[in-house]
């Protein structure tokens, strides 16, 4: 069953940082993981709007704000994103009795989208 449904566009452009900005983001949005993977990719700006949208997708899907940074976007072995909840956001699975979360991700150049669905 579909618990929930979450989908986000986040133009690349907007995360085309100088340095500064980008520690100043990363530490209030992503995830040391996301950051290490979206770093190790010639077009980081594309991975980093992507995870942007990875995360409100999935706050949209909960129907509530999760802070950024208790919701990452990791990687299966296969490259399949998947989604991570840390610490209290966790908690949140079994609130709304949630056995799964599918996620895909895209991008281009200029845009990047994310849907994510919850499966209870």
């Amino acid at each position: 069953m579909v618990i929930g449904i979450g989908m986000d566009l986040a133009e690349v452009e907007r995360y085309r940082f100088d340095e500064r900005k980008l520690a100043w983001f990363a530490r209030k949005v992503y995830t040391e993981e996301e950051m290490a993977y979206a770093m190790r990719k010639r077009n980081w700006p594309e991975r980093l709007a992507g995870f942007f949208a990875a995360k409100e997708a999935t706050r949209k899907a909960f129907g509530h704000a999760i802070p950024w940074n208790r919701v990452g976007v990791s990687h299966e072995r296969s490259g399949k994103p998947i989604i991570r909840l840390y610490g209290d956001a966790g908690k949140l699975l079994q609130r709304r009795a949630v056995t799964q979360i599918h996620l895909t991700i895209t991008h281009t150049a200029s845009m990047a989208a994310a849907v994510v669905v919850l499966e209870g």
